[in-house]
């Protein structure tokens, strides 16, 4: 009995010492200290991971990360709110780092937020697209030029922008040929050298040099390029910010109203303008504040806005294009400086030509923009028009008065007074007897003094061959074969003659006849 229970002590004694030992020497367990040890609990996001001997663990979680994020091309954005806590035991059970690292990269990719695919910002003006691949970014590209090149002779490419510091792609268009003979030159120059190579560049030279007949000229397209300043840039975004391409392409080929500047030539009216963009009349007033109405004048030179439809990427092409037309010589002027501006007469008629031509023409879209003839043919000889033109500026007309009231204007109208005419032959402004009457433009007086129904009456001939008559006045300051100045004072207004109150008449007479003088009054 004794000895058996010896025997058993000594096993339990046995056991605990095995039990210590193995506490002591076992890795992931803290050793016994009498003034006790520390364990750091690492929680991420509120959530416990596991336990280590160090405080530090930055680099747990950066390997955490890089983990998550191996294999991938996107950008991940994940919280990691980190909080280590500290413990004093005797022994405790810590993690292995792999242990650890596993239990960390678990709970981060948990709390993943969103994935920032690499993908590519295209900007076109103020227009801007995100796509997923620069392989999608070339179809795009390449889309916006397929409407015009049905043969695929060009293709899109991205290059650096070399006017930018920052790493920014811009688009260059290349002819497919041209690439392939591109290399081929730079191969045959290697391997063409001294006296042959310099014979091989004199005989294309001269070949060069030689006229083209009509049938040598290849003709068709000869050269696409982008309209726009096309800027592409690599970013991270979500799935959610990209667009698909056929989306995207949809956008940026479709036409949109887009405001342009339209610069006013010989011959332009504004409603061959408005008709010409699309536009009403009432529109181009309302888009430009210098028009007041749709009679406002427009000189060569004016800046006009209008409206034209263009895609968000519109695509500059040149085409080389054979044709034959009617054509109008240009017009020979003869000057004349004895004549006035607005005086032109005809001397020889003209009569249309006829002509070959291959000529490159530019287009903007489906806007022609230039048109360079490269050989012309003339099967007919057009005749030109001969015109002799004046260059002497012609004088100008004011109006008479300062202020008055317009009673009268020129043409049909009630008799004012029994026996007076029906048809008026000028304009009437009531004012008070005295009024100070200018001449309207410079000339010589022909008449001053009692004109019958006119009362006191002034006429002056002026340069252009036309007549001013001032009547119904109170007291005339000129006298015949007298030479005035534009503005100078004549007379003074009154109520003399067949008159129904104060006020003045005033007429302007081209050829002997009475005209409208608001046609030709400044």
């Amino acid at each position: 009995m004794f000895k058996n229970k010896k025997i058993r002590w000594s096993v339990i004694k046995g056991l605990c010492l095995a039990i210590i030992v193995s506490a002591f020497f076992l890795p992931n367990y803290v050793k016994y200290d009498e003034q006790g040890n520390t364990i750091f609990y690492v929680w991420v996001n509120g959530v416990k991971a596991g336990s280590c001997v160090s405080e530090n663990v930055e680099d747990l979680i950066r390997e955490a990360r890089r983990r998550i994020a191996a294999g991938s091309d996107s950008l991940v954005l994940i919280d990691a709110d980190v909080e280590v806590r500290r413990e004093e035991l005797v022994w405790g059970k810590v993690d292995s780092e792999e242990t650890l690292v596993e239990q960390i990269a678990r709970i981060m990719k948990a709390d993943q937020k969103e994935t920032l695919q690499r993908s590519y910002t295209i900007k076109i003006n103020e227009y801007t697209v995100n796509i997923g691949t620069s392989e999608e970014v070339l179809n795009l590209l390449n889309a916006v030029l397929d409407k015009y090149d049905g043969g695929n002779l060009y293709n899109a490419t991205l290059v650096m922008d070399p006017e930018r510091e920052l790493n920014v792609l811009t688009t260059q268009v290349v002819r497919n040929a041209e690439e392939r003979a591109k290399a081929q030159k730079e191969d045959d120059f290697y391997r063409v050298a001294g006296m042959e190579l310099y014979l091989q560049n004199a005989l294309e030279s001269l070949e060069s040099s030689e006229e083209k007949d009509f049938e040598d000229y290849e003709l068709g397209l000869i050269d696409l390029s982008y309209g726009d300043t096309v800027e592409v840039v690599e970013a991270y975004l979500p799935q959610s910010a990209l667009t698909p391409v056929d989306r995207a392409i949809e956008e940026i080929t479709k036409d949109q109203e887009k405001n342009k500047i339209y610069e006013v030539v010989a011959g332009d009216t504004l409603s061959q303008i408005a008709e010409d963009n699309g536009l009403s009349m009432e529109k181009l007033v309302e888009m430009n504040p210098t028009l007041e109405s749709a009679s406002s004048m427009i000189r060569v030179g004016d800046e006009l806005i209008i409206t034209s439809p263009e895609p968000e990427l519109s695509v500059i092409r040149q085409e080389e294009m054979y044709y034959e037309e009617d054509y109008d010589a240009d017009i020979i002027y003869i000057d004349n400086d004895e004549w006035y501006t607005t005086d032109r007469v005809t001397r020889q008629e003209p009569s249309a030509g006829h002509r070959k031509v291959v000529a490159v023409v530019t287009f903007r879209n489906d806007t022609e923009t230039s048109r360079e003839i490269e050989k012309e043919e003339i099967t007919i000889e057009a005749v030109p028009k001969i015109v002799e033109r004046g260059t002497k500026i012609p004088p100008t007309y004011l109006k008479p008065i300062s202020g008055g009231r317009l009673s009268s204007g020129f043409g049909r109208r009630k008799a004012p007074t029994k026996g007076a005419s029906t048809y008026h032959k000028g304009v009437d402004w009531a004012t008070p007897v005295g009024t100070a009457v200018m001449a309207s433009c410079g000339g010589t007086v022909a008449k001053a003094g009692w004109g019958s129904g006119y009362g006191y009456v002034v006429y002056i001939n002026h340069p252009d061959g036309r007549q001013t008559r001032y009547g119904h006045l109170s007291k005339v300051l000129v006298k015949p074969g007298q030479s005035v100045s534009q503005g100078q004072k004549i007379a003074l207004s009154g109520n003399t003659g067949r008159s129904t109150g104060p006020h003045l008449h005033f007429e302007i007479l081209i050829g002997g006849s009475q005209v409208d003088p608001f046609k030709y009054m400044n």
